[in-house]
Formats: C-alpha cells, structure tokens, sequence
C-alpha cells in the first residue's frame, strides 16, 4: 500500500467529486493521502477533510506565495490552536518562493523578507510541537536555496523536512538527505525532459525519500495536462521502481515506513 505524501484535496478542483477522488485513491491502493494547507481557511478545512476520512492526514500552515493575504497579526496562535487541537502529520507547506513575482504593491525584497518571517515563525512552531515540515522551495536561481538554508540551519536536530516537488539533481539532493531530510518526487519524474529528476530517483537511497502526487497538479506521464489526483502516486511510484529495478510492492512499503518516520499519522 502506497502513501501520497503530498496533495491538496481542500482545492477547489477537487469540490465537486472529493469523495469519489478518495475513493479511487484507495481503489488503486494507495492507502494514505496528506492533505497539505497553504492558508488559514485551508488548513481548517484540511482538517476537516481528514477527520471524515480515514485514508486521510492534514499538515497545517502558510504557503509563502499565500503570505501576503494574511492580514490577522495572530495568524501563528491560529496555527498553533489547529495543531494543538487537532490531529495533524506535519506543519506545512512552507517555506520560499523565489519564483513567482512580488504582488502588486510589494518590492521584491519587501515580499521575499516576509516569507522569510513566516517561513521562521512556523519552524519555531513546529519544532515547539514536535512536528515536521514539508517545504516548497521554487526559484529561478538558486537564491533560495542559499536562504532556506540559512533559514532552517538552527533547527538541525529539531525537527526534519521533507523538500517537496523535489526536481533537482543528486547532488543537490545528497546534502539534505545526509542532514537528515526527506525529498519527495511527483509525476514531474515521468515527463520525457526529466533526465536529471530520474538520475537523482535512481540514486537515493531507501528511505531518504517518498511519493507524492502534488495533485491537482502535476499529473504524470500518461495523464500529464489533465487534473492530477492522489491515484496517480501509484503510477509515479511504478516508474520510480523500474528505474531502481525494484518492485512496486518493494517501492510502496518502504516510502510508506518513511512517511511513517517522518509524519505524525
């Protein structure tokens, strides 16, 4: 049984079926399903998603890209209530987003200062807890990695991050897993272009990372530019396991015992 460490089931994609999603999901065997957050609204409704399911998991937080829509200066005492209260695997997702340009009304550095503190507040958060993270990282240099780096550095030993939709090669992909984080790979590894995503598949080793579907984006390979959905990690996983030459039943248990390490289930 297979778990999809990553997808957004509160999306508005998913409102008109949500139920027949999860049910094909299970279907197709893969067992588990982390609904990931990326705002307040959201995260409560993650929560709710995965208290009416059981194949289901909700991580919490602020996307960077969501940042500045949060006008409630208490914003990090809501996160906290969710997750003190609520059953939940991760904090997440957060983390930078270089890639996508400033909002209207914010500078550059205005709106990349701001995900930091957020990007801060919540690994404080979640090293407070004793939760994970799950991190975005996008960028169109390699800025930000230099300051998610710098940013996450003090909480080595406190807490454990998985970099999520990870599309780089091994060798940016090593050092994180030998500081002990997770890298989790989407259908993105299908695609023809992906020569390096799929060297860097081929070459972690077991249980430094997982699956996930990012769904309702990033469908693989046969289903690349229609919606994405949590049944797809069985297809991702499968192209995954012929490059290791390894079995998909192999494949599916041991990136589920890693997401059973690293998520609070």
């Amino acid at each position: 049984m297979l778990t999809d460490s990553h997808c957004h089931l509160a999306s508005e994609n998913f409102s008109s079926d949500l139920d027949e999603v999860i049910e094909r999901a299970v279907t197709a065997k893969v067992s588990r399903m982390v609904t990931i957050s990326t705002d307040l609204e959201n995260s409560s409704r993650c929560i709710e998603i995965a208290k009416n399911n059981d194949s289901v998991f909700a991580a919490v937080g602020i996307h960077p890209c969501s940042v500045t829509e949060i006008t409630n200066d208490n914003w990090i005492q809501e996160i906290r209530n969710i997750a003190e209260k609520e059953s939940v695997a991760a904090i997440g997702e957060i983390g930078l987003d270089y890639f996508h340009p400033a909002p209207s009304g914010w500078t550059e550095q205005s709106y990349r200062d701001l995900q930091s503190e957020f990007f801060h507040s919540q690994l404080e958060l979640a090293a407070e807890l004793g939760l994970n993270v799950v991190i975005h990282h996008r960028d169109r240099g390699d800025e930000c990695w230099k300051d998610i780096n710098k940013i996450i550095d003090p909480f080595h030993g406190k807490l454990r991050a998985v970099f999520h939709c990870f599309s780089s090669s091994w060798e940016s992909a090593k050092p994180l897993i030998e500081q002990g984080h997770l890298i989790s790979f989407t259908g993105i590894v299908t695609f023809k272009n992906a020569s390096e995503i799929q060297q860097c598949a081929k070459s972690c080793p077991v249980n430094s990372f997982m699956i996930e579907t990012d769904s309702p984006y990033l469908a693989p390979v046969p289903f690349r530019g229609k919606r994405c959905e949590p049944s797809h990690a069985m297809t991702t996983a499968q192209f995954i396991a012929d490059l290791r030459e390894t079995s998909i039943k192999s494949l599916s248990e041991k990136t589920s015992e890693t997401a059973d390490s690293f998520f609070r289930f």
